[in-house]
């Protein structure tokens, strides 16, 4: 019988930015162990995201319908089984991945799973008896996860997406590439994590009035109308909700300057680029380990604590804590500005 080659099933299920987290240390693998097949299982809106890597394949996880429940389940690894999977990197770490490793180990199959540190991540955050001190980064607890599978990367040399052609729609909006493109991406989930609109107004303001530079706002369709209060008939300033797949939102992102971002997903993606990515942070804090790859922590603007010194109050920005509904104001829209204006000397 041939010896069967090495495939890992990659389980993360979640959030976009989340996932996206995962891609320098899969790049560094496939670069390093190329006789290594990789097989990413993932929601399916994530794909474009992988398309590009060598020996990686994207497998669809269709948790809300045939893969839905315990029964789904099985579904999910009995497809997956078929795929001649011979060990599992989950990086998730739920219930749901956790049945999944399991029914993957009782048939022999070598598994490792990423420990999120969920009780130093509870410590960073409580509002009593706070730990404040800096955290794993995800990337290396899912250097971890692989190294327990017996791969040890090196992530001494960063790893970045290679920028791909500006989409056809995009141009026909911005036309070609001239002077600098800045990406700007004001909202996120939770509004924990969101800077006030009034204030990011004046971001824009500040920024649009510099000759050579255009704006490009990043969202989902459900942000397009609060997009446009932010264009507000300004002519070097586009809005793309709604007007490009997720796919092209890749592809112009690739090419962007600077990306401004929340605390959220569209900070991740264009850091997995290369691009220079400066991230605000109200609830959260870069310390539990979210930190876009590779960026300086210059470029992680937090709110004031010395004004708020319950932060950070939440991992993912979703706690609320009476009196801590401002504490995005206290990052100065000038300091903004001139952080983004220093990226783009560099």
């Amino acid at each position: 019988m041939s010896h069967r080659l090495p495939h890992i099933a990659i389980i993360r299920l979640s959030a976009m930015g989340d996932v996206a987290i995962t891609v320098p240390v899969i790049l560094a693998l496939t670069a390093q162990y190329p006789e290594v097949k990789i097989t990413v299982v993932s929601r399916p809106f994530l794909k474009p995201i992988f398309e590009n890597i060598p020996n990686v394949k994207f497998f669809s996880a269709h948790t809300h319908r045939e893969h839905k429940g315990l029964l789904g389940l099985f579904r999910l690894y009995r497809d997956l089984k078929s795929h001649r999977i011979t060990a599992i990197a989950d990086l998730h770490n739920v219930l749901r991945s956790k049945v999944l490793r399991f029914l993957f180990a009782l048939s022999g199959k070598k598994v490792a799973f990423t420990d999120k540190g969920r009780s130093e991540k509870g410590a960073l955050t409580s509002l009593t008896n706070k730990k404040f001190q800096p955290l794993k980064t995800m990337v290396e607890r899912h250097l971890e996860t692989f190294k327990n599978l017996g791969y040890t990367i090196n992530l001494q040399t960063p790893y970045f997406l290679k920028p791909v052609v500006i989409p056809k729609k995009a141009t026909q909006i911005l036309g070609d590439k001239t002077g600098k493109w800045i990406g700007i991406a004001p909202f996120a989930h939770y509004s924990g994590k969101t800077y006030p609109i009034d204030l990011m107004r004046k971001v824009i303001e500040e920024l649009s009035n510099k000759e050579g530079f255009k704006i490009l706002l990043f969202g989902g369709d459900s942000d397009f109308e609060r997009l446009e209060t932010l264009v507000n008939g300004k002519f070097n300033v586009y809005n793309f909700a709604k007007k490009i797949s997720f796919k092209e939102e890749l592809q112009l992102i690739s090419n962007l300057d600077v990306m401004l971002s929340m605390d959220s997903g569209n900070a991740h993606l264009a850091a997995l680029f290369g691009v220079k990515t400066i991230t605000l942070w109200g609830a959260t804090h870069p310390y539990a380990g979210f930190a876009p790859y590779n960026q300086p922590t210059e470029n992680c603007l937090v709110a004031d604590r010395d004004q708020y010194p319950l932060l950070p109050t939440s991992v993912y920005g979703n706690k609320k804590v009476a009196g801590y509904e401002d504490a995005m104001r206290s990052i100065p829209v000038d300091r903004i500005v001139a952080r983004v204006l220093s990226q783009l000397q560099d």
